[in-house]
């Protein structure tokens, strides 16, 4: 099976444990975050979504000229851009970096935050305009002559896209989400299905209800979220990890924050929200209290251990059907070195050496 790993990169200094500072958008620093996991053996990094923050297409057209072997991963959410206008801006940035651009596609789960750009539509209405602006997108990709198309949320006519991605039949999708229609979604649209750090029973148990829905004939990939805390020996991993936790609480406090964050309104905040009640520590090393602290947002639960207790740990989920890895850190470009140092060389070889155990088996 193979192997992807994917990090993070934002347009300035980010993190859950220190305040931000300095300006939104800091070339230099998209350079410096780049490289960093260009040269750690990264294969792809991730430009997410926020409602506050710089462009991810500009962020990742920074970043691919002054990266040249780095593949790209870009978070969009439909709804904010004519999906035939998206096509064309999503062609012309995979093109511009070669074809080495995938698109994460996030359709929002919170109410609030959907509301900040404008957009009222409700959970259901969101997945229903996904589906259609993922069929459209992908018309608008591989069409040979103009053509109308007329929905529950989009209508156009003769539409057409001279640019079209090098990549064919186009781009490919990343996709997430736990509820019922963003499962539904995934098993028309996506390539990739990304879950967020769950334990092996639950993440196992949620590929089972992806897979149920996948069409037959389309293949899905697997994709599992984590912030990986690794030091020399295990129990300076777990001091790390408390320190982590300090730090984050002193964020909060130093917001004017009372105590931890609420959990949100996205099913899979309530999903790590719940793995925090459940216990602290869960599959011998799976850190659960970040998920706590941060209200469940974003990728927020940690693999402790030493590099190589985190590598096999990983390599858990990939016999249950996980190829892809997004691993970003508590700081994200310090952490990025470390893994590109430490952890992904030893997780490459131990998967080629899982790979060599059941061509042996099977040849056995």
């Amino acid at each position: 099976m193979s192997l992807h790993i994917t990090g993070m990169i934002w347009a300035r200094p980010t993190s859950d444990l220190e305040p931000q500072s300095g300006a939104a958008f800091q070339p230099d620093f998209i350079e410096r975050i780049t490289r960093a996991h260009e040269e750690g053996g990264f294969d792809r990094v991730l430009a997410g979504y926020w409602t506050n923050a710089a462009d991810g297409f500009l962020v990742l057209a920074h970043a691919a000229s002054v990266a040249r072997r780095i593949h790209f991963l870009l978070a969009h959410r439909p709804g904010f851009v004519a999906p035939t206008l998206a096509a064309r801006k999503i062609a012309t940035l995979e093109n511009l970096t070669g074809g080495r651009l995938a698109l994460h596609v996030i359709s929002g789960g919170e109410d609030a935050d959907q509301r900040k750009d404008g957009d009222y539509a409700d959970h259901a209405a969101r997945y229903r305009r996904t589906d259609e602006f993922l069929t459209l997108l992908r018309r608008s990709w591989t069409e040979t002559a103009p053509f109308d198309h007329a929905g529950e949320f989009y209508r156009v006519e003769q539409a057409y896209s001279d640019v079209r991605p090098l990549q064919k039949p186009g781009l490919p999708v990343f996709f997430g989400g736990a509820s019922d229609s963003a499962i539904r979604v995934a098993g028309r649209h996506a390539d990739v299905y990304a879950l967020f750090g769950e334990p092996l029973a639950d993440t196992a148990a949620m590929l089972r209800r992806v897979q149920a829905g996948v069409p037959e004939g389309r293949k899905l990939a697997f994709s599992w979220s984590n912030r990986p805390i690794i030091a020399a020996t295990e129990k300076q991993a777990w001091e790390k990890a408390r320190h982590i936790r300090e730090r984050a609480l002193a964020k909060l406090r130093l917001n004017g924050d009372a105590g931890l964050i609420a959990a949100g309104q996205a099913i899979n905040s309530q999903r790590l929200v719940g793995l925090s009640q459940r216990g602290e520590v869960l599959d011998d090393r799976l850190w659960t209290a970040m998920a706590g602290v941060l209200g469940g947002r974003g990728n927020s639960t940690a693999l402790v251990g030493t590099a190589e207790q985190v590598a096999r740990a990983m390599l858990r989920y990939r016999e249950i059907g996980v190829s892809h890895y997004i691993l970003r850190g508590w700081d994200p470009l310090e952490d990025a070195v470390q893994y590109g140092r430490e952890l992904i060389p030893l997780l490459r070889e131990l998967a080629a050496g899982q790979d060599v155990g059941r061509v042996s088996v099977a040849a056995a």
